[in-house]
C-alpha cells in the first residue's frame, strides 16, 4: 500500500476523503509489520488494541468529526515509555514482565488525539547504547541494504540490494526500533528518547527526521529515567511537517513533571515555503572531529554553501569546550544512572531472584541476573565517581564543565548566531560486523560526538536527511537552536528538506 510510505498529512487527507478508513490503514500497517519482521523494529506488537482504536477512529471519520490531525494515524512508542496495560520492558530482562498501571504523558496525549498505538519499539537496554543491538529482544536492522526490496524517489540509481556477505547495517540507537519502524512504513511517526543523541543518531542512519525538543517542552512523566537532567522525549517522522504535527500534540506543561514548562506549540504550523533570508548560521569548527568521513565533511560544506547562496549568512564559530563534552557525559551519565537504578531490587516490581539467603543477597542476585554487563558497568562507574573521596574530583568537576559547554552555546547565540549547522554522526550507518568490534561505551562515545552537547545545554536539535552516498546509505545534517526556538528550528529544517530533494523510500514489497 503506497499510503504507508507517505506523510501524516497525506494519510489524514485520504481518511477525510474516505479513500480508505482508519481500520484499513491499521490493517495495512500490521501487514507491513509481518513483511519486515527480520528488521525487528518492535519488542511488543499491540495489534489488538490498535484495531480497537482504529475502529473508533473510523466511526469518527464517518461522522466527519476527527479529533486531531493524528486521528487514526499509526504511531510507534519506544519501549521505555510507560503504557497502561501494555508491557514496558526497556529491552531488559529486569522488566520483561512489567506492565505499568499508567501511561506516560506523551503516550496519553497521543491516545487522546486519536493516534493508533501500533507497537512498543526496540531499544538498547534502558537506552544505553548507540546501535540498538544490546536488547533482550535482539538487535534491530536498518532497512537500507537489508535484503528487503524497496524503491527510491530518485532518477539516480543507487544500490538497494542486500549485502552479499549476509552482513547488515545497524539502525543506530538507542531509539533504533522507532527509527526503522518509520523508515520502513511500519508507523507514520514514532516516539523515542534522546539523552545524548538517541533520536538523532538512528534518524540519521535510517534516513528519517528526528527531533530532540528543548528540555522541558515535552513532559518526561512516564519516561523511565536514565539521566534525568538530559533525557528528552523525541520524535520521528518521514518529513519535518510530520514531526511538527507530533510536537504540537505532545508539547506542553504537565504538573506531574517538575521539569516541564508551558508551551505555545499546541497550534504549531510551519510555513508552506519557509525563508532563510537573513538567517545567521554558525559552523562550529570543533565539530570537525577526528574520524569524520570525507563524505560527511563534503555534504556539510555543500549544505552550508546552499544556505549561503539562498540568503543566509554563514559564519564559523568556536565552541571550545565541545572537546570535553563526551568525557563530561561519561561521568555525569553513570552518576545519574547509579542513582536512578537503585529502584531495581526485585522488591516492588520487575525480576526477582529469591535464591539468596538474605535481602542483600536477593538484591545482588536480582541485579546480576536482570541487568546486563553494560548496565551494571555504568552503575559501578557512577558509584565510583560518587564516592566521598571522588565526588569533588569527578562529579563536581563534570558539572562545572557542563556549565562551560552550555555557556559556549549562550555565547554563540549572543554573538548573533540564529542556528548551528553540524553533522549528526561521523559516518553513514555502520556494518554490524564492524560495529560489534568495539565495546558499548566506546561506540557511544564515538557516535555521540556531534549530538551530545545539545543535551548538556538543553537546546533543541534536529536531524534532516539530505543525501544518499554511493552505497545507497543516508547522509544527514543537524541543526541546533537556542532553547525554546523549536518552531524556527523546524522551519529551517523544512527549508533544507525542500531544497535537497532527499531520495526517500517510496515503496517496499510486502
Amino acid at each position: 500500500m503506497n499510503h504507508l510510505m507517505g506523510s501524516i498529512s497525506g494519510a489524514t487527507a485520504h481518511l477525510k476523503q474516505k479513500a480508505l478508513s482508519s481500520y484499513e490503514l491499521c490493517e495495512a500497517v500490521i501487514k507491513r509489520h509481518e513483511a519486515i519482521t527480520k528488521l525487528n523494529p518492535f519488542i511488543t506488537s499491540t495489534h489488538k488494541l490498535a484495531r480497537e482504536s482504529a475502529s473508533r477512529s473510523t466511526e469518527r471519520y464517518k461522522k466527519g468529526k476527527p479529533i486531531s490531525p493524528l486521528d487514526g494515524i499509526p504511531i510507534a512508542i519506544k519501549d521505555n515509555f510507560c503504557t497502561a496495560g501494555i508491557p514496558t520492558t526497556c529491552g531488559s530482562k529486569m522488566l520483561q514482565n512489567y506492565t505499568p498501571p499508567y501511561s506516560a504523558t506523551v503516550v496519553q496525549r497521543l491516545i487522546e488525539a486519536g493516534a493508533v498505538i501500533i507497537g512498543k519499539s526496540n531499544l538498547d537496554e534502558f537506552g544505553m547504547g548507540s546501535g540498538t543491538i544490546d536488547s533482550t529482544a535482539g538487535p534491530s536492522r536498518n532497512i537500507y541494504r537489508s535484503g528487503i526490496n524497496y524503491k527510491l524517489q530518485s532518477t539516480v540509481r543507487y544500490p538497494t540490494s542486500g549485502l552479499e556477505d549476509g552482513d547488515w547495517y545497524v539502525t543506530g540507537g538507542s531509539s533504533g526500533g522507532s527509527a526503522v519502524a518509520v523508515a520502513a512504513g511500519a508507523a507514520f511517526g514514532a516516539v523515542g528518547s534522546d539523552t545524548g543523541g538517541s533520536v538523532r543518531n538512528p534518524a540519521s542512519y535510517c534516513g528519517v527526521v528526528g527531533l530532540k525538543p528543548s528540555y522541558g517542552i515535552v513532559p518526561r512523566y512516564g519516561l523511565i529515567s536514565l539521566v534525568n537532567s538530559m533525557d528528552v522525549p523525541g520524535l520521528f517522522g518521514r518529513n519535518v511537517d510530520d514531526v511538527a504535527t507530533l510536537l504540537s500534540v505532545v508539547a506542553g506543561e504537565d504538573l506531574r513533571d517538575s521539569t516541564s514548562v508551558p508551551s505555545n506549540l499546541q497550534n504549531l504550523q510551519l510555513p508552506e515555503v519557509p525563508s532563510i533570508e537573513g538567517l545567521v548560521v554558525g559552523i562550529p569548527r570543533e565539530y570537525h572531529s577526528a574520524g569524520m568521513s570525507q563524505e560527511v565533511v563534503d555534504i556539510w560544506t555543500k549544505i552550508a554553501g546552499l544556505m549561503k547562496e539562498q540568503g543566509a549568512q554563514v559564519r564559523e564559530v568556536s565552541m571550545p569546550h565541545t572537546q570535553y563534552s563526551i568525557i563530561c557525559y561519561s561521568i555525569l551519565n553513570p552518576c545519574e544512572v547509579a542513582s536512578n537504578f537503585t529502584r531495581y531490587t526485585g522488591v516492588e516490581y520487575g525480576l526477582r531472584n529469591e535464591s539468596g539467603h538474605s535481602m542483600e543477597a536477593m538484591y545482588a542476585l536480582t541485579r546480576s541476573t536482570g541487568l546486563s554487563e553494560v548496565v551494571r558497568g555504568r552503575i559501578l562507574a557512577g558509584n565510583y565517581f560518587l564516592l566521598r573521596e571522588n565526588k569533588e574530583r569527578y562529579f563536581n568537576q563534570a558539572l562545572k564543565v557542563r556549565r562551560l559547554i552550555s555557556q559556549d552555546f549562550e555565547q554563540a547565540w549572543s554573538s548573533g548566531i540564529d542556528l548551528l549547522l553540524t553533522p549528526v554522526t561521523l559516518s553513514t550507518a555502520i556494518r554490524y560486523s564492524e560495529f560489534v568490534k568495539t565495546d558499548n561505551r566506546s561506540q557511544t562515545a564515538d557516535q555521540d560526538i556531534c549530538t551530545q552537547s545539545a543535551n548538556m545545554a538543553g537546546v533543541p536539535a534536529i536531524n534532516v536527511p539530505v543525501a544518499l552516498n554511493l552505497d545507497g546509505l543516508p547522509l544527514s545534517m543537524q541543526l541546533m537552536a537556542p532553547w525554546g526556538h523549536d518552531a524556527s528550528l523546524l522551519s529551517t529544517a523544512k527549508w533544507i528538506e525542500q531544497h535537497v530533494n532527499f531520495p526517500r523510500l517510496c515503496t517496499i514489497e510486502d
